[in-house]
């Protein structure tokens, strides 16, 4: 189907490519140097409107310097011409014949000012750190929306559910001016959605962040620019979806500006329906070939609102005064019906029990900046930025479990509660001074960072008739890691070669209490964190190296001493003595960005105190009895080396059709000694994205997307990949102010299997979640008023992203 589905995209696409009207005549010629007479390759040519100035469509010249375009000869057009080096060439084409000839560009540079008729900019153009985006200077533009225009930018793709991917891989951070948001964290895609691509001035990919940025293992940073100019009115837009699987959702936005102030903002809320899937697992241990089976479901619902405000006030021309609050907020609900059985060596029942749990995990979160920014007289890209941030993000879970038809099982119905979360303090200092022949960039910062988790648990008294509370599962725990950081940066630009090069000194520490239990843990370390980035420009590639170290800090996930007894069987808690994990990354790139932008790249990252899920068998007291039964937990175990190559291809030689070819392969080997045992594992990884997508006439699209992704590899195990297909349809009406789509994910197979396998010494484990796999769903977009770009924003501000992401220890959800 798949084969088919594009074979009828080509097609038509060569059908509208004849449909052309009789009028039309074949526009070309050839982009040569004034002086030496070479080809230019891959220059941009845009059609302007004469009496408008707007842009009508872009090209792009070959690689030998020559072009060709079908033209409507009844429409007064310019041709304007533009490369990186050379003034712009503007030609009318009005009475043109055909054959343009010999194009000539004269080298100097000088970039007419945007707001000139005849201002054209190249689209896309190659930095030391990635790759930007020119979204002003793409004259469809006003037609995308932000998530739209990331499906055009090399080395990003997006799925049929609207999930970006960075090289193909999901641990990136976007930033919005450089300024990290919760929301982005959250679902980056809802606020993409409703973010017009009009209020965006370009799109930054970076793919090694230089030492302003706080040292963190990251595949990149997507980096949105938003425009600085400002004009009166107002701008409102509504999202929403329904979706078989994963429920409705709105989306409200809007964007103010009355003179010095300007306010932007968003709202939205999401739920889903209670679903209910099969969960299982299956422990083999070795020493006296006995076994464990547990099979049973699962049920979930969830429902979450979210939102942002901005608030941007301009005191003059000089001084900038900026405000933001965030907060989103939700509940995750779950409910297990599972039967566990132990056996022996010759699969003789030896203990059984059905579990009951019900769980609801409420979370919230809110984040509230300023901002001031400082200019200069002399020079306006010197800037001094002050910033404050605070950051508060509680998890309260509650959890009941109720036992019965047991044999040889003597543990009581208990219950469990946690209050965990996090509370920062951020206060930031940046200054940059750009020189003749280089640029500074220094700062200071310092978090203060409070992570808490109180938790007991209660177990039911058959005399008492009541729940107790357990006072070895009973705890307060309060951890307090302070960061403080100051860093240098220099990056210098010669005709042919760029250099950036940069330190980071932070200096931890941390003072962890177990306040019930009367210890502590005091930990204080220093890292120096270097980055060099270099690249050798050609006339339409580059070739860029670039080393970098990371810290990656645990968050309170990892962290948590709370001991996770949802399944009494298979216990997950955190590890409070958890260190800093520290890696080395090294890689080199080529690109090529013509018209088909092409890019590949070899990467290798070390570290020597990987964090690790790891897992290792307890005796514990079960009522009557002494079990022995598996502990996950976290633990800095060893060394995780990774072998990378990257590759990107995005096609657009063909009018109204592009395709997009996002892959990755790995090979990760990972070796470390945890509870007296030595463990080694090695394996590959990858994932391959594929998206093709074509416009009709009268704003109809369909587009396809399909993904390859292969599981991970562990210190103890690996879990299983699979394959993701999504269609999709779209039409515009009212002038494109509304967008109606259908979207088809998964079509073919209802649920998906999720698999994690674990092996050590003492036993084998597999454990599977069946995962929800076919959806369809119905999207709109509506959008009016009028405002041309969002409201100003400082170009410094806090970005805490040194906290290693956090995952869950639990073998089986």
């Amino acid at each position: 189907m798949k084969i088919l589905l594009l074979t009828a995209v080509f097609f038509s696409a060569f059908l509208h490519s004849g449909a052309q009207r009789a009028s039309s005549i074949q526009i070309k010629g050839i982009v040569t140097d004034s002086v030496s007479r070479k080809p230019l390759p891959f220059a941009t040519l845009a059609l302007l409107d004469t009496k408008n100035g707007k842009a009508i469509k872009n090209y792009i010249s070959k690689e030998d310097g020559s072009f060709e375009f079908l033209f409507n000869d009844s429409v007064d057009c310019r041709l304007v011409i533009a490369f990186t080096g050379y003034d712009n060439k503007i030609i009318s084409l009005k009475g043109a014949t055909g054959d343009l000839g010999t194009i000539t560009m004269k080298p100097g540079g000088k970039q007419m000012n945007e707001v000139t008729i005849v201002a054209v900019r190249p689209v896309i153009k190659r930095d030391l750190d990635g790759i930007t985006y020119d979204v002003a200077a793409d004259p469809e533009t006003p037609a995308l929306d932000a998530l739209d225009m990331m499906r055009k930018v090399p080395l990003l793709s997006v799925d049929g559910s609207d999930n970006i991917k960075l090289k193909g891989k999901s641990n990136y951070k976007i930033l919005i001016n450089g300024k990290e948001s919760a929301l982005m964290a959250k679902n980056p895609s809802d606020v993409l959605r409703s973010m017009p691509a009009t209020d965006i001035e370009k799109i930054e990919v970076i793919t090694t962040p230089p030492a302003k940025y706080d040292a963190e293992g990251l595949a990149g940073i997507i980096n949105i620019i938003t425009k600085k100019k400002l004009d009166e009115g107002y701008n409102i837009g509504v999202n929403g979806r329904l979706n078989s699987v994963w429920g409705p959702g709105i989306n409200l936005n809007g964007t103010y500006k009355k003179g010095k102030f300007g306010f932007s903002g968003f709202v939205g809320y999401g739920v889903r329906h209670e679903q209910t899937t099969e969960i299982g697992l299956q422990q083999n241990f070795f020493a006296d070939l006995s076994s464990i089976t547990q099979s049973g479901t699962n049920s979930v619902f969830v429902h979450n609102a979210y939102g942002n405000a901005e608030l941007s006030y301009e005191i003059d021309s000089l001084n900038l005064l900026t405000g933001s609050m965030q907060f989103y907020t939700g509940r995750f609900g779950q409910n297990n019906n599972q039967l566990s059985t132990s056996f022996d060596s010759i699969h003789s029942i030896t203990q059984a029990y059905r579990l009951l749990t019900g769980s609801s995990n409420d979370f919230a979160g809110l984040d509230a900046s300023v901002n001031y920014q400082l200019g200069f007289k002399k020079d306006k890209n010197r800037l001094l930025t002050f910033s404050y941030k605070y950051s508060y993000s509680p998890n309260t879970k509650n959890l009941s479990n109720t036992i019965s038809d047991t044999f040889n099982f003597y543990l009581p119905d208990y219950k469990q509660y946690n209050s965990a979360g996090n509370k920062e303090h951020t206060l930031q200092a940046d200054y940059v001074h750009p020189f003749k022949t280089f640029n500074l960039e220094a700062g200071a910062k310092a978090i203060l960072r409070n992570n808490f988790s109180n938790f007991e648990t209660s177990s039911y008294d058959e005399v008492t008739k009541s729940y107790e509370i357990n006072p070895l599962q009973t705890n307060d725990f309060n951890y307090d890691q302070d960061v403080y950081s100051v860093y240098n940066s220099y990056s210098a630009k010669w005709s042919q070669w760029t250099a950036k090069a940069g330190l980071r000194l932070e200096h931890t520490t941390i003072r962890a209490d177990f306040i019930s239990a009367s210890s502590t843990v005091n930990q204080d370390y220093n890292n120096l964190i270097p980055s060099l980035s270099l690249q050798k420009n050609f006339k339409s590639s580059n070739i860029s190296l670039g080393y970098t170290d990371r810290i990656s800090r645990p968050d309170i996930t990892q962290l948590n001493p709370f001991v996770d007894l949802s399944n009494p069987n298979f216990v997950n808690t955190g590890n409070p003595n958890l260190q800093a994990e520290v890696s080395h990354n090294l890689e080199i790139n080529y690109s090529n960005f013509s018209k088909n932008a092409l890019t590949f790249g070899v990467s290798y990252s070390f570290s020597n105190n990987s964090i690790q899920a790891v897992t290792h068998l307890q005796a514990v007291n079960s009522g009557a009895q002494i079990d022995t039964i598996p502990v996950t937990t976290f633990d800095n175990v060893g060394t995780n080396k990774n072998l990378g190559l990257t590759f990107s291809y995005n096609f657009s030689s063909v009018k109204d059709l592009i395709i997009s070819l996002n892959g990755q392969l790995g090979h990760v080997w990972l070796k470390g000694t945890y509870n007296g045992s030595f463990y080694k594992n090695d394996g590959y990884t990858g994932n391959a994205f594929f998206n093709a997508g074509y416009k009709f006439g009268k704003g109809y699209r369909i587009g396809l997307d399909a993904g390859y992704f292969s599981g991970d590899v562990f210190l103890q195990g690996k879990n299983n990949p699979f394959v993701f297909t999504s269609y999709v349809f779209s039409k515009t009406f009212m002038n494109k102010r509304i967008t109606l789509s259908a979207v088809a994910n998964n079509p073919y197979t209802q649920y998906y299997s999720f698999k994690t396998i674990t092996t050590t010494p003492d036993f084998h484990q597999v454990a599977y979640n069946q995962i929800p796999y076919r959806s369809f769903a119905i999207r709109f977009n509506f959008k009016f008023g009028k405002l041309d770009a969002d409201i100003k924003r400082n170009q410094r501000g806090i970005n805490n992203d040194d906290k290693k992401a956090g995952k869950s220890a639990t073998p089986n959800s």
